[in-house]
């Protein structure tokens, strides 16, 4: 029996990359880097190296036929370093060799004589030195200055998020395979097969049209192969095409960790204004992003910053302003959530240090100010169809959060050593690219004579079961069984100029284009339908459990019989269909306008327990309330709400990414960075928003990957309060991760107690 893709990860019988059987004559390809985080190269001696039996080439900036440029948004960033090196890992040259062991050897006898340059790692000094990506970006509504006049509480403070591993399972990893007559096909781990098509071809120095990529399925990538994958598939493909072999690049573990860029880390300025109401009248924030070394896709992720710097709250009088700070690092990338949850954070701090001031529960200011209907975001687009007011109380109905705080109050009086806390998490979650070109897909379908379906899109399938929920749209939209249906590996020659699968639209784009593919094809199916039964009216015909019915009632004419009839009539079982992403237009230029087709909102609550003599701590359980919409599949939904507020958690509580003073990465694999697993997994229970609608889109349901992981920020703050209730004179200096030793330090800040 046919499995599904999510059964095949689960079973194990998945293929990857890795798997893939290499041909005899396949080589392997590991890059050069730098072991200093800045400098200028002055001389490289690539002798031992090449004199190593087994080593085929060595490959440096000369031997790029087109230009040394990956940078995709923008134009700073080369394949192989050729006068300077901007960070530590930083590729100068290829290794070429019969194995991948042989490869890293050769890559180790290689002599960079360099001469050091000053570097930066933090994102206020680079600020300080005026190095920056771009200028500042700045969003504002109302007049924040005049306002602070009329606030009965105003605060001020500081706050930080730190940098996160993507941590999925498949490192890094592409094939090049040349072919003939100048042709070269790439299997690549990557989000972005058109990136990687058009980036190859722009380095190799042909047309887009001599390069094929294929992606498989990923092993996870959130976000950590939308552009950094691309790299890595060029680098193989630039060996194949200088070597005329089969060519394999493959990261292990630790390489994975040390040479590609994080999440970005983040620090703020905020200050926040209140009426006794507990209504925000006020809120003016400054993000310092640190990008590392190159743009990547920092400033995409920085305007995404500031869309959510107000997340799901109304604030009449706002101005937030971000600036993209170049350092010495890696090449800071695209993380689930893109920006937003740094922008979240923030804000959740501020409102956090306002409440300690006012001498009340975080909780009453966040419900006092939430989005209604009708409110509009900072940039101008009306939150008409917002369903906080609906979640938040859901979530009181459905859990009995007021009930469960008691409980919390009454065991914080009776025990002195241990001290629990709950903390609230309400987010608002625009979808789409900010990017708005990237807002489009392509599906073409094609119906085999047997009756089953062929359906390629550009949808990267990584373990979010994005196939299936294309399987069922185009199940429901000819009426056939899910188990006639195939969709295929993405492929740029099927489908051309694929945008990523990423920013949470997948399943929106590709499902909607292949949605309009198929009914192509209905049409002519129904016509044909109709001629056959010697029907006039074709309104009266549907296809319903692969069965024709006419006015309701089943006719002689299954699915089967149709196609065949179809066929043999000459009727077209194939159509392509584009579909682009109605009413955005967002103006950069007075930073306001629709820049997504909807919203997703959600609320949840974190209950942990801190043990306050040790500092370690549990999270207890969560609870949460999510607007899917009409769910396509509320099984992959519940998952990918699970996973991703499990990996939010993560990045508030204990992954710290750590370099040290000279830029290297102690953090650097799975024993010395810490995840979340299966024993820190707590209790998560999920109700979905039962009255919700999507109107923006036909298959009516809302996307689910990224928004879910913002409800882990409440972790955070559930910890705060627990210290806070077994030392009332901490004052938090908001600094994530909330690692256990952070937490026992703050348990003795500021006591008499021996830490």
């Amino acid at each position: 029996m046919k499995l599904q893709d999510g059964e095949l990860h689960a079973r194990g019988q998945a293929i990857f990359v890795d798997d893939l059987v290499l041909t005899a004559d396949t080589l392997h390809v590991f890059p050069v880097v730098s072991d200093i985080a800045h400098a200028r190269i002055k001389a490289c001696d690539y002798s031992q190296a090449l004199a190593i039996s087994g080593v085929k080439a060595v490959l440096t900036a000369k031997d790029i036929k087109g230009r040394n440029q990956i940078g995709n948004v923008a134009t700073d960033e080369v394949l192989l370093a050729e006068t300077e090196v901007c960070y530590l890992g930083q590729p100068i040259a290829l290794i070429v060799a019969e194995t991948a062991e042989l490869a890293r050897q050769a890559s180790e006898l290689c002599q960079i004589d360099y001469e050091k340059l000053d570097a930066v790692f933090d994102a206020r000094t680079a600020n300080k030195l005026n190095q920056h990506i771009a200028p500042p970006r700045c969003f504002s509504t109302g007049d924040v200055t005049s306002s602070w006049q009329q606030c009965d509480y105003v605060v001020e403070g500081q706050a930080e998020c730190g940098a996160q591993e993507h941590a999925y399972l498949e490192t890094q990893v592409a094939i090049a395979y040349p072919l003939e007559n100048l042709q070269l096909k790439i299997i690549s781990a990557t989000q972005s097969p058109g990136m990687v098509q058009r980036i190859t071809a722009q380095v190799l120095g042909c047309a887009m049209h001599l390069i094929e990529v294929e992606v498989l399925r990923l092993g996870g990538a959130f976000g950590g192969k939308e552009e950094q994958a691309t790299g890595w598939a060029v680098m193989a493909a630039l060996a194949a095409q200088y070597t005329q072999h089969p060519v394999k690049l493959h990261l292990n573990r630790e390489e994975d960790f040390c040479f590609t860029g994080k999440r970005h880390p983040y620090s703020a300025d905020f200050k926040i204004g209140l009426n006794n109401d507990g209504k925000i009248l006020a809120y003016q924030v400054y993000f310092y992003q640190n990008a590392g070394a190159f743009a990547d896709l920092s400033l995409a992720i920085l305007e995404r910053t500031l869309f959510h710097a107000g997340n799901a709250y109304f604030i009449p009088n706002f101005h937030a302003t971000a600036v993209s700070c170049r350092t010495n690092l890696p090449p800071n990338t695209a993380f689930r959530g893109f920006g937003a949850p740094q922008a979240m954070f923030v804000l959740e701090a501020a409102i956090y240090k306002v409440a300690q001031t006012m001498g009340v529960d975080p909780a009453i200011i966040q419900q006092h100010n939430l989005l209604q209907a009708g409110d509009h975001f900072p940039y101008g687009m009306s939150s008409k169809n917002s369903t906080l007011v609906a979640c938040k109380e859901t979530l009181e109905k459905e859990y009995t959060i007021s009930l469960l705080q008691q409980q919390i109050d009454s065991f914080n009086a009776s025990h002195t050593l241990e001290k629990k806390a709950l903390a609230l998490m309400p987010i608002s979650f625009g979808i789409a690219f900010t990017a708005k070109f990237l807002n489009q897909a392509d599906a073409l379908i094609n119906i085999y004579a047997d009756g089953s379906v062929s359906v390629s899109t550009g949808a990267v399938e990584m373990g979010q079961n994005v196939k299936l929920k294309i399987q069922l749209i185009v199940a429901q939209t000819l009426g056939i069984s899910v188990a006639r249906i195939k969709v295929e590996n993405s492929n740029t020659s099927r489908i051309p100029n694929m945008s990523p699968t990423a920013a949470s639209t997948g399943a929106d784009l590709n499902g909607e284009a292949a949605r309009l593919a198929c009914e192509q094809i209905l049409k002519r199916l129904i016509q044909q339908a109709a001629t056959q039964l010697k029907i006039t009216d074709i309104s009266q015909i549907q296809i319903v459990n692969e069965q024709v019915l006419v006015a309701g009632k089943n006719s002689h004419l299954t699915w089967s019989q149709l196609i065949t009839s179809a066929y043999q009539a000459r009727s077209g079982l194939s159509a392509q269909a584009h579909y682009a992403t109605p009413i955005l237009n967002f103006d950069q230029s007075s930073n306001r306008g629709k820049p997504f087709a909807y919203h997703v909102y959600g609320y949840a609550a974190i209950e942990v327990t801190v043990d306050c003599l040790r500092g370690r701590y549990q999270i207890d359980g969560v609870k949460i309330v999510h607007d899917t919409a009409k769910s396509l599949a509320a099984d992959i939904d519940l998952g990918q709400i699970e996973g991703a507020v499990m990996q939010g958690i993560g990045w508030m509580t204990m992954e710290e990414i750590i370099h040290d003073e000279q830029g290297r990465l102690l953090s650097n694999n799975l024993t010395n960075y810490k995840i979340p697993d299966i024993y820190s997994a707590p209790d998560i229970q999920v109700k979905f928003l039962p009255t919700s609608d999507n109107a923006a889109i036909l298959i009516k349901s809302k996307a689910v990957g990224e928004p879910p992981f913002m409800y882990g920020i409440a972790a955070y703050f559930a910890l705060t309060k627990a210290i806070q209730a077994f030392n009332p004179a901490h004052q938090s200096t908001f600094s994530a991760p909330m690692t256990p030793e952070k937490v026992l330090l703050a348990l003795y800040s500021d006591t008499d107690e021996i830490t």
